[in-house]
């Protein structure tokens, strides 16, 4: 369907007043009385080159080491509460702490001596192939050790395949492996 100038101007502001692709297409419905489905207006908006933005400010998590001091972990579940992704893959990598531990018993170390982005690399497979994993892929940690990582349906993190038999990553490898994989995830939007 072929919009008047009037009707792609009136696109153009609410995308500029920062209306999203759904906003847009229902005001094109209740303004213009024109019904367009929503990959349409995806490819209107790319037609008349312009920009969607982002309500929320994009935070930069490719870099850890901009991430502030002495950030406080979240509450652990209750008992009997069901736990959440995250905490499931800090008990898998042994990250899990005990209620009466601290941040720095429950890692081993220091939080701010833990090595910033680079030692521990996780890379996404654009293609999940593996039966009953939403997400997959490699990582490479600090001491050269390498892995297949696979994420299951029910958001339970796991290994396909790791280079040396028997291996456990370090504390502080195990937290560099959750932030990255955390922030390619993201990136995916997962």
């Amino acid at each position: 369907m072929t919009l008047t100038p009037e009707q792609k101007q009136a696109v153009s502001t609410w995308i500029t007043a920062g209306d999203n692709l759904s906003e847009v297409q229902k005001k094109l419905a209740e303004q213009f009385k024109v019904s367009l489905t929503y990959r349409d207006v995806r490819f209107l908006v790319d037609d008349l080159n312009l920009e969607l933005k982002d309500r929320a400010p994009k935070v930069d998590t490719s870099d850890v080491s901009k991430t502030p001091a002495k950030a406080s972990a979240p509450a652990a579940p209750a008992p009997g509460e069901k736990k959440g992704f995250f905490d499931k893959a800090k008990e898998k990598l042994g990250l899990a702490k005990d209620a009466d531990a601290t941040e720095e018993d429950a890692i081993g170390e220091d939080p701010d001596d833990v090595p910033a982005g680079g030692s521990v690399l996780v890379s996404l497979d654009k293609v999940t192939l593996l039966p009953g994993a939403i997400a997959s892929g490699s990582v490479t940690f600090s001491d050269g050790v390498t892995g297949k990582w696979v994420i299951d349906q029910q958001g339970r993190p796991g290994f396909t395949e790791i280079s040396k038999p028997g291996y456990r990553p370090s504390p502080a490898d195990g937290q560099a492996f959750m932030q990255e994989l955390t922030a390619a995830l993201q990136q995916r939007g997962y």
